[in-house]
């Protein structure tokens, strides 16, 4: 009877040794949180990850944004220089019509605005009357910058200048060839074109216009302080004309430090 109770003790023993492990309630308790805190783990790590990847997502954004402003504040500044620009010229332009009904004449006759600034021309000069051929081919150039055709505009007046070089309207076709140069953005042949006005008829009546308007195209070659200097001398050279008002207002909207 003892012998057979040893045997069922070291049996039961036996068994309880046998037990696996991993089948310790415990055990799986343990691993089942061991699992679940490293899935955890694996959450917050991916959700950091997104947090930054979310926030360099906005700073993108936010650069997005700040350049698309930017471009619409430049776009802005070009569609009020656009304007300024043809307001200028139109203005001119009615201007050189207005002086030819004024002087009368043959020229003031036709009705074509071109032939009218000849006239004007030619009043203001007193003398060397240009002839008809030369009102004539003065004209059709005037006409074509009016009608918005640049190119040949600046063929007509080249044209003009090549054939008629003492013409009393001479000066007036090198000052409109700037123009017509200057509105194609063509600003090297624009600023030549100026120059030369100021340096073959200084006494001029379209002299101050001239300065004025290469001042305007330095600015237009970022030239800053060439084109600071060409607009103070125009306020200083030709007082109360309306180059001179025009001048002293562009130099108040040069920024004091300008983006190169």
């Amino acid at each position: 009877m003892r012998t057979i109770f040893i045997a069922a003790l070291v049996a039961l023993l036996a068994g309880c040794a046998s037990t696996p492990a991993d089948k310790d309630p415990t055990q799986l308790r343990l691993n089942d949180l061991e699992t679940r805190v490293a899935r955890m783990e694996r959450i917050a790590a991916n959700e950091v990850q997104v947090s930054q990847s979310l926030d360099e997502v906005q700073a993108n954004l936010r650069q997005l944004r700040g350049q698309v402003e930017e471009l619409e504040h430049t776009n802005d500044a070009l569609r009020k220089q656009q304007r300024d620009l043809f307001g200028d010229l139109e203005r001119r332009l009615n201007a050189g019509g207005a002086a030819a009904g004024s002087a009368g004449g043959a020229a003031a006759t036709t009705g074509a605005a071109a032939v009218g600034a000849a006239a004007g021309a030619d009043a203001a000069a007193g003398s060397n009357a240009p002839s008809p051929t030369e009102q004539a081919v003065y004209g059709q150039a005037f006409d074509a910058l009016k009608a918005g055709s640049y190119s040949v505009a600046i063929t007509g007046f080249k044209d003009f200048l090549h054939n008629y070089p003492g013409s009393s309207l001479a000066d007036n076709a090198q000052y409109w060839l700037g123009e017509s140069y200057y509105v194609s953005h063509d600003y090297d042949s624009a600023a030549g074109a100026f120059r030369t006005v100021l340096k073959k008829w200084p006494d001029s009546r379209k002299a101050p216009d001239a300065m004025l308007k290469l001042g305007y195209t330095q600015l237009e070659q970022k030239q800053y302080p060439a084109a600071r200097a060409t607009l103070d001398e125009v306020t200083k050279k030709y007082p109360g004309t309306d180059a001179a008002r025009l001048a002293a207002e562009r130099l108040r909207r040069i920024p004091a430090q300008p983006s190169q």
